[in-house]
């Protein structure tokens, strides 16, 4: 059995890790299945902010594996949580999707697009010019940029896509202010999810397929990690980096191959 099978608290990846797009990746059931009858502590933690908890619940179901909405935690809910935290009751203009407008409603916020304290900006395919010209008109006016994660671009069936930190690119580059981004590597998400986990740092792995969120994030918060392969990083990309991940494996199915004895 790998090493990281015997922590008694996961914080897993979800594109690249899980699935990419529609397509579930191989060994996931089995991981899951762990995972449960273990039991471990588990929360699947994406940056993404496009779905609610119930909505990738959902999706899970209908790629063919069953987990409750309670392990699932978003950026747009760390997004929601920070902003409250500092603003409560504040409004926001949003460009992104309903599990980002959803979460900012459940926190409290209003949606305002004429002067709002917060200018929020997620995934999303309704991205256009004329949200992008509002987004620029607020921010100086004095609205606080945020982003609810830094990823430029994230894995999907046929490839990549654009993700948050380039939909925030032309504000930022227009305005002269830079975003704050809450997801990770940002600490503060990865608190949040052990703070959920009930859970120490010692006891913890994460599993993620992005150097550059995923495992900074581990490495900074003092959390052991595994890198897959199966999603944004690929082997010859580890020698462009100045940190390292603790394990790397092809992806979860590697992982639970050991499970059974097999080499991984």
């Amino acid at each position: 059995m790998h090493p990281v099978l015997s922590k008694t608290a996961f914080i897993c990846d979800m594109d690249g890790v899980i699935y990419h797009g529609n397509q579930l990746l191989p060994g996931v059931p089995r991981f899951v299945e762990f995972l449960d009858k273990t039991p471990k502590a588990y929360l699947f933690l994406t940056n993404s902010s496009e779905r609610s908890p119930r909505e990738l619940s959902q999706k899970l179901a209908r790629l063919g594996v069953t987990v409750d909405e309670q392990h699932f935690y978003t950026s747009a809910l760390a997004t929601a949580a920070f902003l409250a935290s500092q603003r409560p009751r504040g409004s926001a203009y949003i460009i992104g999707e309903p599990g980002l407008v959803n979460a900012m409603y459940d926190a409290g916020f209003s949606m305002n697009d004429t002067d709002p304290d917060y200018v929020v900006v997620g995934e999303t395919r309704s991205y256009s010019f004329e949200k992008i010209e509002r987004a620029i008109r607020l921010v100086l006016r004095g609205a606080r940029l945020i982003g609810t994660n830094p990823d430029l671009t994230g894995p999907v069936e046929g490839g990549i896509v654009p993700a948050c930190g380039s939909l925030c690119s032309p504000i930022e580059l227009s305005t002269g202010r830079k975003a704050y981004y809450v997801g990770k590597p940002n600490p503060l998400m990865m608190r949040h999810a052990l703070k959920r986990l009930g859970s120490r740092r010692e006891d913890t792995v994460i599993i993620g397929d992005r150097m550059d969120t995923d495992i900074i994030a581990g490495i900074e918060t003092e959390i052991e990690t595994l890198l897959v392969l199966s999603g944004v990083t690929a082997a010859g990309d580890l020698d462009r980096f100045a940190y390292r991940p603790h394990h790397v494996l092809s992806g979860v199915q590697a992982l639970v191959a050991t499970l059974d004895g097999q080499a991984s």
